[in-house]
């Protein structure tokens, strides 16, 4: 894990390319950095109207405010799915720093995270704020969200350096990425309750496959959970977070080093 160390060493020049990152994002745009608070504001409005006033889309059992429901489960999902299409090409897209200086490669994909990370941040800071207002139970636990977030950028960190450095070598890996996740999307409950959906009982299997075999249901549920009933994260969805984001940081770790003295060859 001392790769990841380097983000402290060279905390400047990480500095440095996440506030590139960032201007880059929002170059030429009249509001800049702002864009940071509207594009999560934006996007958490749209998903809102299709999907919970266009489509009605409700579990199996009523549920009071499942626009918060929905809210609720967002950010998890959204800060995954835009860091990793990010990370995955950000090796690439950095060739000719990368051939001229020699400098821990991992802080380009880990910089492109930290960028995501804002808009993240300000999507969970606005749900914590509806949370409060709306669901009264939420009040004593939606602290509790904060550190299964901190959770879930371990596990993002892992993953988008896993797939930025494979991307580096194999080019198909980010195109593989962009397919998978619309489907992974829908696998993942952030429309719906897992326990709530009317296949359940027939298919008790397919429920635990889809809450064990995707590691983002148990970051969604985690931080969910405290947000909208009030209620600490279940232990099982906790410490597979805890666990997964290790997993991720290891596997994320070991690949890069696989590839670490190819990439300015490959890219």
């Amino acid at each position: 894990m001392t790769l990841y160390l380097d983000l402290y060493r060279y905390r400047e020049l990480f500095g440095s390319l996440f506030r590139r990152d960032l201007r880059a994002k929002y170059k030429g745009s009249a509001l800049g950095v702002l864009w940071s608070l509207a594009h999560p504001l934006v996007l958490m409005a749209v998903y809102l109207v299709v999907f919970s006033v266009l489509l009605r889309v409700q579990p199996a059992r009523a549920v009071d405010h499942y626009w918060l429901f929905l809210l609720c489960g967002l950010p998890v999902w959204v800060f995954f799915a835009t860091s990793v299409q990010a990370a995955s090409r950000s090796l690439l897209e950095n060739a000719n720093l990368i051939r001229k200086v020699r400098f821990p490669r991992q802080l380009v994909p880990l910089s492109v995270v930290a960028t995501q990370l804002v808009s993240f941040a300000v999507m969970l800071g606005i749900v914590i704020v509806l949370s409060l207002v709306y669901e009264a139970d939420a009040r004593d636990t939606a602290w509790l969200a904060v550190p299964m977030a901190v959770l879930v950028v371990g596990l993002v960190a892992g993953f988008s350096l896993a797939i930025a450095s494979a991307n580096a070598v194999f080019r198909d890996v980010e195109h593989l990425v962009a397919a998978l996740l619309l489907p992974w999307f829908f696998l993942t409950p952030v429309l719906y309750a897992l326990d709530q959906t009317p296949g359940v009982e027939a298919h008790p299997w397919l429920e635990r496959a889809i809450h064990w075999a995707n590691p983002l249901t148990p970051a969604v549920e985690a931080v969910r959970r405290p947000l909208f009933a009030g209620e600490p994260p279940r232990a099982a969805d906790a410490i597979y977070l805890a666990c997964s984001a290790v997993v991720a940081l290891a596997v994320g770790a070991y690949v890069f080093r696989r590839v670490d003295d190819r990439v300015a060859v490959e890219v």
